[in-house]
């Protein structure tokens, strides 16, 4: 009598213990999502990029999206790890301060990795025209984009547009 009892008691207790962390879970998940929904968001610019004959890139902001959401990691760099073609991408305040960043490598002139008999190799390849994107956290204090080119000088401007 006493087996059967152990027998049918445990496998009860199991359950429940289960069922409370299945719940503690469940309720972690609507937590973080009622967080992520309140106020934060992320904006992606969609850009593209064309070269004249002179050798001169023209930008246009083909698109912009805002959705729910965070960034995991927000980079950030120093100017000084800008190289030479390398585009600058700032996002300015109402009050002309620089909210965000970022680097996008050279989009003209890509790394792209060749995998041959003879191992891993990689070579730039030269584009007339080409796109790229960048993704930050929203803020509704962003007012206006900026694109800057990296050079030898220093940044030479681009493009800029009110957002």
């Amino acid at each position: 009598m006493k087996n059967v009892f152990n027998v049918l008691i445990v496998p009860v207790f199991l359950f429940c213990s289960f069922q409370k962390e299945n719940g503690l879970t469940q309720k972690r998940q609507s937590l973080s999502e009622t967080v992520t929904r309140k106020g934060e968001r992320i904006i992606y610019l969609f850009f593209k990029a064309d070269k004249d004959q002179s050798g001169n890139a023209k930008i246009t902001l083909q698109n912009s999206k805002i959705t729910d959401g965070r960034l995991k990691q927000i980079s950030s760099f120093e100017r000084s790890d800008a190289h030479k073609g390398d585009f600058i991408i700032t996002l300015t305040g109402s009050d002309g301060k620089e909210v965000a960043r970022q680097l996008v490598k050279d989009p003209f002139n890509p790394e792209l990795e060749v995998y041959e008999k003879e191992g891993i190799s990689r070579h730039k390849a030269s584009l007339q025209s080409t796109e790229f994107s960048a993704r930050f956290s929203y803020s509704e204090n962003v007012q206006t984009v900026k694109v800057e080119k990296a050079t030898d000088d220093g940044a030479q401007l681009l493009f800029t547009k009110k957002l």
